[in-house]
């Protein structure tokens, strides 16, 4: 299922973009039903940044969700790149158990917009298990944007007072 979604910053494009490749910024944000991510990679050749995250959600599950997971926690890794000198990056994420059941990718890009600046996210959720995939989809793009929202009133936040 494809997912859109747009942020105002009063930040350039460059504190938003160097915010975004930073690991603590990740480490420090707290979203709903989810852990605190533990980093399991960072890489920075001051151009791109590329980290690793790996998520636990906490929440209640979906009973049907619950029946496919059994007795094991529903975990997922996050790869956020972050390409500076682009004003763009990609995220991509996928279940840590089975990857191919449950896994996504979005571009965003980062653009000059009045005195601030804008970015657009443009991705896909896709949840494989035939008969109740789509339902799945339905049921967890409006979190995952939600929670995006999220993130983005912190990056607010952060370069909002300059840092």
């Amino acid at each position: 299922m494809d997912f859109h979604a747009e942020h105002h910053f009063t930040g350039s494009t460059d504190q938003v973009a160097t915010l975004l490749g930073t690991p603590a910024f990740y480490l420090d944000l707290d979203l709903p039903d989810l852990s605190r991510p533990e980093l399991l990679d960072h890489h920075d050749d001051g151009e791109v940044a590329t980290l690793h995250l790996r998520y636990v959600f906490e929440g209640k599950l979906d009973p049907i969700a619950q029946g496919l997971l059994g007795s094991s926690r529903l975990a997922w890794i996050q790869e956020v790149c972050v390409d500076r000198g682009a004003g763009a990056g990609t995220l991509g994420f996928h279940a840590e158990k089975d990857p191919r059941r449950l896994h996504g990718t979005a571009d965003f890009e980062l653009a000059a917009s009045g005195k601030g600046s804008v970015r657009r996210i443009d991705g896909e959720l896709v949840v494989a298990v035939p008969g109740i995939g789509r339902m799945a989809e339905r049921r967890i793009v409006p979190g995952l944007v939600a929670r995006l929202d999220i993130e983005a009133r912190a990056v607010e936040a952060q370069v909002g007072r300059g840092g």
